[in-house]
């Protein structure tokens, strides 16, 4: 017996039509064949969103990819309301804390962490292999805080050297996504108190998470700063929840859009 070779399951024919449509008319540059790229670029599809995210401690209480789980859902919706607009694959390594000694999320088993440096190389050739094909706007998002500085300075390293080439090709650091989205005014509206949202892994990060993902939280270790200290929580995530996740991705969501659009028309 060829133990080597594959033994794929039969599909219906119907189904597996359906999912080629899906798959063909999907934002998402890993889900789409290169032939489907080029001729997407070349019907206009000129602006992509590169996401970062990170592999980090979210306390007792949620996986430690929720930076990517979120940010790949609304860069996808991001790219659908902007129109021609597609996603490259979200950057899930970024600056975490140090290794030796341990600092930041680092402090916590799981987290993978890159030295500032590296992950800008990362964003920079990222970049540069898009304009390759012949992209024209692209976007950066990042849905921690450690990774904006990082698209700030890649966006105006770039911009410098393409500008002065005449290449027509700009990259947008988007950081109202995550800085000024109004997340934690909308839940203070709410009532909720600052003490409940906290900074990390409190009401705003599990919400979101919970609305998109609930395999990926563990409501049974909800506790206020993760019930002990040290839990790599600040916030009370028993305040969370996927109604609460839903307006708050949607926050997002309608920050980056904004934000997206002024810049590409002041280009």
């Amino acid at each position: 017996m060829n133990r080597c070779r594959a033994a794929f399951p039969l599909v219906a024919a119907g189904v597996a039509h359906f999912s080629v449509a899906l798959a063909q008319n999907s934002v998402y540059l890993e889900e789409l064949t290169w032939t489907e790229v080029r001729d997407a670029i070349q019907a206009g599809t000129t602006t992509v969103i590169v996401p970062t995210g990170g592999t980090e401690q979210n306390g007792p209480h949620m996986a430690l990819g929720k930076h990517n789980v979120i940010v790949r859902y609304t860069a996808g919706e991001i790219a659908k309301r902007l129109g021609s607009a597609l996603v490259a694959p979200v950057i899930a390594y970024v600056p975490e804390g140090n290794v030796d000694p341990p600092s930041g999320h680092m402090r916590m088993a799981g987290t993978i962490t890159l030295p500032n440096e590296h992950y800008m190389k990362v964003l920079e050739w990222a970049a540069r292999s898009l304009k390759a094909h012949g992209f024209t706007d692209i976007l950066l998002i990042g849905d921690s805080g450690g990774n904006q500085n990082g698209q700030k300075a890649v966006a105006e390293l770039l911009n410098a050297e393409w500008a002065g080439a005449g290449t027509g090709v700009r990259v947008h650091h988007i950081p109202d996504y995550y800085c000024a989205n109004g997340n934690v005014e909308w839940l203070q509206s709410q009532g909720e108190r600052q003490e409940d949202i906290g900074s990390h892994a409190g009401i705003n990060d599990t919400s979101q998470l919970w609305a998109l993902d609930a395999t990926l939280v563990r409501p049974e270790k909800f506790a206020p700063n993760g019930g002990y200290q040290g839990s790599g929580v600040n916030g009370n995530p028993r305040r969370a929840s996927a109604e609460y996740g839903r307006k708050l991705l949607e926050l997002k969501i309608e920050a980056g859009v904004r934000q997206a659009r002024a810049l590409m028309e002041s280009r």
